[in-house]
């Protein structure tokens, strides 16, 4: 980086991390997708967040904090679970649940006694998390930052996402933080230790870069399934990531039986595959290859989405990946991205 690029970064840094002190939302980069930031014990800032994204009040945000941090501020209880899990994967994509502190607003949880912690690990995430921290009197400054997009619709990878997104908001009303694309692209593992205590747990409630594998093998016991009495945590509603061009997801077998039917009445389609035909001249179809490595899939697949959203389509068929295994997570996205057409 240049000197002036980085003058440039340091005072956006600055502006960034003022905005935050003085109970205003900025959109910054992390590792996963960019976030739409709020200070994290401002009850008027996260109602904002909520606000803004149409997001209804009880559905979780998550809490990021800079590595140097200290949990016990925002969580009552640290187990030694969670201890072993920050010093395999922080900073990095994994949301913690613990037993959220008495201070902290129930409103970054959806009124819920647990809290979800994340530790980024994208440069710009930390320098803003550390430079709004020591704005704080306390020194403890925790941003809420659920994914910078509206409700429910794609996440956002990109600063220009994020600009589109929220088109209607001026910068006076929301700073958005330069940072490059997103390297994971997928948001963030999320496990549950809060209910440790009454023998529940650790909960895989939202599989990500971070497998259920990795997870187990630095706990020694294999993760759990989400039950009825688990905490509401952001990403879990079964139609969610959604882009608005209708999207079916399907089998490669049954994705040619669609094109084949296709007619004069129908507009143009987007096929996503692992691998286009040898006959691939249907008319009015674009194909678009996708990936046969899961983190470069999941790292360009909101990009993918947006551009396929501004391409026009009438519909987006989407060939179905493998199973299980290293495609947990973006089976996860793309399953509840369909689910939203169901």
């Amino acid at each position: 980086m240049t000197p002036s690029r980085q003058s440039d970064m340091a005072q956006a840094l600055r502006l960034a991390a003022e905005r935050l002190a003085a109970g205003g939302l900025v959109a910054f980069p992390t590792e996963t997708v960019y976030g739409l930031g709020g200070d994290a014990e401002n009850s008027d800032a996260i109602a904002r967040i909520y606000a803004v994204k149409g997001r209804p009040s009880s559905h979780p945000v998550i809490v990021h904090v800079s590595p140097e941090a200290d949990l016990g501020y925002w969580a009552r209880t640290i187990p030694a679970e969670a201890r072993a899990l920050i010093e395999a994967f922080w900073p990095g994509p994994l949301t913690l649940i613990l037993p959220r502190a008495d201070h902290v607003p129930a409103a970054v949880s959806g009124g819920q006694d647990s809290v979800g912690l994340r530790c980024p690990s994208h440069p710009v995430a930390q320098a803003l998390l550390r430079q709004f921290a020591a704005l704080k009197p306390n020194g403890h400054g925790g941003v809420a930052g659920p994914s910078a997009n509206k409700f429910g619709q794609v996440s956002s990878t990109q600063a220009a996402h994020v600009r589109a997104e929220f088109s209607e908001l001026s910068e006076a009303e929301l700073f958005v933080l330069e940072g490059g694309s997103s390297e994971v692209g997928i948001e963030s593992t999320i496990v549950d230790l809060s209910r440790l205590d009454r023998g529940v747990g650790p909960v895989l409630l939202r599989p990500g870069h971070i497998s259920s594998e990795q997870i187990a093998a630095v706990l020694g016991r294999e993760m759990g399934r989400p039950d009825a009495s688990a905490p509401r945590v952001s990403g879990s509603l079964k139609a969610h990531y959604a882009p608005r061009t209708p999207l079916l997801l399907l089998p490669k077998e049954a994705l040619m039986r669609e094109l084949e039917r296709l007619d004069s009445r129908d507009g143009k389609v987007a096929a996503v595959v692992f691998e286009v035909p040898e006959d691939s001249g249907y008319s009015r179809v674009d194909w678009h290859l996708a990936s046969v490595d899961p983190d470069v899939y999941a790292r360009d697949l909101y990009a993918l989405l947006r551009r396929l959203d501004e391409g026009g389509y009438a519909r987006i068929l989407l060939e179905r990946p493998p199973r299980g295994g290293a495609w947990q997570a973006v089976n996860d996205r793309i399953g509840r991205a369909a689910a939203a057409f169901e």
